[in-house]
């Protein structure tokens, strides 16, 4: 590639850094783990959904150091090369010949950056990578970094890192303050139909934003690369997998849905959709790893104001809004999860597991003020408590607390913005 080009995008790419580092960036949760990551030799790779704000973590941990940076989702290094990134490299030390760091941004638009990447660090480079694609961290694209990488993965804003954004202090102590937790659960309002994408904070059509993000991941990020001939039908069935979030599906049900011949079509179309963080889809839980692989899977979005923009519903379901949201944190928390459905399809939300183990046990509802609800809400906790010897048993209900006993077990009844506000000590 023309190394002029290169040195004309590299430095334009680096005025468009001076100028996003002057708007508002607060802390993200996962910041003190690549500061860390920063200081090891391995190779940082930092994932997520577009937009959820990697590149803004990569230049806050290199902020203080000399770095060499190229952002690869520009149109005009479009069919860039693995052979060509020795230029890139080239130019960087014509501008800088002591840099140190390198910061590769939406490396996965170029086929064999891994093995340039893996040259780079024997060389001495201390490198940090984004990607919106999780297929940088699968067996195929990680077989040349394997023991050699530091995987980050960044969402979308919690509820905390919300309010931090929103300038809004709290405490512990404020927990039991009306006038502080109305305020807490009016953000938390706004939260649930906004969601979490950084940028909503600037945009004044916040859901016109969201739903061309949503477009441009489906129609870019995923046709484009994988070459899907049938757009439409992608995107159609993109939009029903979003649209049934906290709903169990299976991949035969799709294939009959949308008249597919094969099933390992559907199944590519899904997983294409997780590799851009668009959904993800859990197992059931079982001891046996056939049931696991093949039962029915749930299926939850990457945000819920993404949800509330493309969803085809006059209102999406409240309880499983309240549910995706507590699978996003979960997700957050770095946690195993399952969900758990037993013959006589007593279903729980989710069921953690560590080591071998189930640990918590975790149903989240709208409310338990109907009696059925609650009924039903605690007879499968019990179940699946006594099934898989599981005691930490947990309901994250709106705006409800307090404990249940039945049989000797108890249930510790929680608010869902508790919940969210807690470090993680559940």
């Amino acid at each position: 590639m023309n190394k002029a080009v290169i040195k004309q995008i590299i430095l334009e790419q680096k005025e468009e850094i001076k100028e996003f580092s002057q708007s508002k960036i607060i802390e993200r949760k996962v910041e003190k783990k690549a500061r860390r990551a920063v200081k090891d030799k391995l190779i940082k790779i930092i994932l997520g959904v577009r937009r959820s704000g990697k590149s803004v973590l990569a230049h806050q941990i290199l902020k203080d150091k000399n770095y060499g940076y190229i952002n690869f989702d520009d149109e005009r290094l479009a069919g860039v090369k693995a052979n060509d990134l020795n230029d890139f490299l080239e130019v960087f030390l014509l501008l800088n010949e002591k840099v140190e760091y390198l910061l590769f941004d939406e490396i996965q638009n170029v086929e064999g950056w891994e093995l340039f990447v893996n040259r780079l660090k024997r060389q001495g480079y201390n490198i940090v990578v984004t990607g919106s694609n999780s297929k940088l961290l699968s067996k195929e694209m990680a077989t040349h970094l394997t023991g050699r990488h530091i995987a980050i993965e960044l969402f979308p804003f919690s509820f905390q890192e919300f309010l931090i954004y929103k300038n809004f202090k709290y405490s512990a102590n404020d927990f039991y303050l009306t006038r502080k937790r109305a305020s807490i659960k009016k953000l938390l309002a706004e939260y649930l139909k906004q969601g979490g994408f950084p940028e909503l904070f600037n945009v004044e059509f916040k859901e016109q934003y969201l739903r061309d993000l949503y477009g441009r991941i489906a129609s870019q990020d995923i046709a484009a690369r994988h070459h899907i001939k049938y757009v439409n039908t992608l995107k159609e069935i993109t939009l029903y997998a979003m649209s049934n979030f906290g709903s169990r599906i299976t991949y035969h049900k799709f294939k009959n849905i949308f008249e597919i011949k094969s099933v390992h079509t559907i199944k590519n179309y899904l997983e294409y959709l997780e590799e851009a963080y668009l959904i993800f889809l859990i197992s059931p839980f079982s001891y046996k790893l056939k049931s696991r692989l093949r039962g029915p899977k749930k299926i939850y979005a990457i945000d819920t104001g993404m949800i509330n923009a493309i969803a085809p519903r006059n209102s999406p379901d409240t309880g499983k809004i309240l549910e995706n949201l507590v699978f996003l944190e979960l997700k957050r928390r770095e946690k195993e999860i399952y969900f758990f459905n037993d013959y006589a399809n007593n279903e729980v939300d989710f069921a953690i597991k560590e080591g071998v183990k189930i640990k918590q046990l975790i149903q989240v509802c709208k409310t338990l003020e109907n009696y059925d609800t609650k009924k039903r809400e605690i007879k499968s906790l019990i179940k699946a408590g006594k099934e898989l010897k599981c005691n930490n048993l947990f309901i994250i209900a709106y705006d409800e607390e307090g404990e249940e006993k039945v049989n000797g077990k108890k249930i510790k009844i929680i608010p869902l913005w508790k919940w969210l506000l807690e470090n993680d000590k559940n």
